[in-house]
């Protein structure tokens, strides 16, 4: 006799509150949003070509857009654009297998030797996003009787990669040394410890305490790892990140970067030790069973890597555009965080009235990102400079900053 689900429950299988759906259902936060006219996601961008520098194509108008972590201004570069085009007609559109497998290629490779070498370090592996490489890192490297200690503001893929793993996570509050230092001395003597931290953190654009971090994790014999994907390109002599700009890239074990920042692509690496890479090649899942990346993806990351080494100045008007829309914002009496990289965070404490600002900028032709708690600690206006924006471009977002917040009885 066959028995059906509503025969046990008493309810037609797939309705009612043990539908695993209902949750989904009752989610109306986007909902809510959209019937207010405040919706201010997965907004559809056109083309960039004719546009100026600093602007991309939204339906039939142009847009100053100031939500793009293309921090050096390189994916439309007519070099990068070509690398990518000529890689798809030497190697095809992909690889149809794994890097374990049939998917290496002499490109992935060529770029992981040029990725390692960049960031101090033997060996570099390749995954399809950063998100990959910081979640196939964590949970490949540690296990039951290690610890990560982790700052508090961590990207959600290190927190997944957190979460995965079975070893014991401690969180200090955010670069608070003090704090750093207690988690560290409340570490059993048998537990093998793990640091992890963001060199620049990806939502309020802060620096790590790097060099904090490394003088008190050396006497526990304590290994760091530090994503640096918003660091890349940005920081240091070479663009090599917060820790080259701190002068601790050769105390670090690991470093992990993204090509969908400065490195115009997508993708992301984890570099180290030769054997810790080789581990992870052999251990971490998502590279294990993912397909390779595309040949286009990875001779766009490597030519925009050559013209990042080629033109400083890139970084240089790129840091400079940053510290001049922050002093005149904050000239404005805006709530600026503070901070030194390209990304420019504004608090608006009331999250309608973060919503309400970026519709009527966007309205006004300008985009920038609105960042909703817990995506931060804070609701946050999250402006990105980019080295494509210029004086100009800064005293017209200002500008209208200034106007559209008055108008619409915004407090800064």
């Amino acid at each position: 006799m066959r028995v059906s689900t509503s025969d046990i429950t008493g309810k037609k299988k797939g309705s009612g509150s043990n539908d695993i759906f209902e949750k989904c259902r009752n989610f109306t936060r986007p909902s809510d949003l959209q019937s207010a006219g405040l919706y201010m996601y997965f907004e559809v961008f056109g083309d960039r070509e004719g546009c100026g520098a600093g602007e991309v194509r939204m339906g039939h108008r142009k847009v100053l857009m100031f939500g793009s972590n293309d921090y050096l201004d390189l994916i439309t570069h007519p070099k990068v654009k070509e690398a990518a085009v000529q890689a798809v007609k030497k190697y095809g559109s992909g690889c149809s297998g794994s890097r374990l497998l049939n998917g290496t290629l002499d490109v992935h490779v060529k770029l992981e030797a040029e990725l390692a070498a960049f960031v101090h370090k033997e060996a570099a592996i390749t995954f399809g996003t950063g998100f990959q490489a910081n979640y196939g890192a964590l949970s490949a490297l540690t296990e039951k009787g290690d610890v990560m200690i982790c700052d508090h503001n961590l990207h959600a893929s290190l927190v997944e990669g957190a979460l995965r793993s079975s070893a014991r996570t401690v969180r200090f509050r955010h670069n608070d040394m003090d704090h750093f230092e207690r988690s560290l001395e409340n570490c059993p003597p048998e537990e093998k410890i793990f640091i992890v931290s963001e060199g620049v953190f990806s939502m309020e654009g802060d620096i790590a305490d790097l060099r904090g971090i490394m003088k008190l994790a050396k006497p526990y014999g304590a290994r760091t790892y530090v994503d640096e994907a918003h660091g890349i390109g940005v920081l240091g002599a070479t663009g090599a990140g917060a820790a080259e700009h701190l002068g601790v890239l050769d105390d670090v074990d690991i470093v992990m970067g993204t090509f969908s920042k400065s490195l115009a692509s997508v993708g992301g690496f984890i570099a180290g030790e030769r054997s810790v890479v080789d581990y992870l090649k052999h251990t971490a899942r998502p590279f294990m069973f993912s397909a390779s990346l595309p040949p286009a993806s990875l001779a766009a990351a490597g030519q925009a890597l050559q013209i990042m080494k080629k033109e400083p100045e890139r970084r240089v008007h790129l840091l400079r555009i940053a510290q001049l829309l922050r002093d005149e914002l904050r000239s404005r009496e805006f709530n600026v965080l503070p901070g030194e990289t390209a990304i420019v965070p504004v608090v608006i404490q009331d999250e309608l009235d973060l919503c309400r600002l970026c519709k009527r900028l966007l309205e006004e032709g300008i985009y920038i990102n609105p960042v909703l708690r817990p995506g931060a600690t804070q609701n946050l206006l999250r402006i990105s400079c980019t080295a494509a924006h210029t004086e100009k471009h800064v005293d017209r977002l200002v500008t209208t900053l200034v106007r559209v917040a008055e108008e619409l009885g915004i407090e800064r």
